[in-house]
């Protein structure tokens, strides 16, 4: 692997409550296969960090520093600077991600 994949705190934190959220809505086989799907994701980031897309409410703000990739629902946010990926935040796509990324990202 060519690149080191890092989870900020936040992410560490949104990775944990996605899986206690699916665990207890849902059961907790699904929260595992989540939990691994998301794992393989960061796998393909260390390989390719540049293959995910600038996400389009940073980019209408002409924002180009941040790349994300899909597990749908489930967006990934992440920045890459020399040789580390940094995960930011894991969100379901489905929210105000205008809003989670202003506040998360931009504050």
């Amino acid at each position: 692997m060519a690149f080191s994949v890092l989870l900020t705190d936040d992410a560490v934190r949104d990775l944990e409550d996605l899986y206690s959220y699916i665990g207890l809505r849902d059961e907790p086989a699904k929260a595992d296969y989540v939990l691994k799907k998301i794992e393989k994701v960061f796998t393909g980031l260390a390989d390719s960090p540049k293959r995910g897309a600038y996400p389009k409410e940073l980019l209408a703000l002409g924002i180009r520093e941040f790349r994300e990739i899909y597990f749908k629902p489930y967006r990934i946010i992440y920045r890459v600077v020399s040789k580390k990926v940094y995960v930011l935040l894991i969100a379901d796509g489905r929210r105000d991600m205008r809003t989670l990324l202003e506040m998360r990202l931009l504050a």
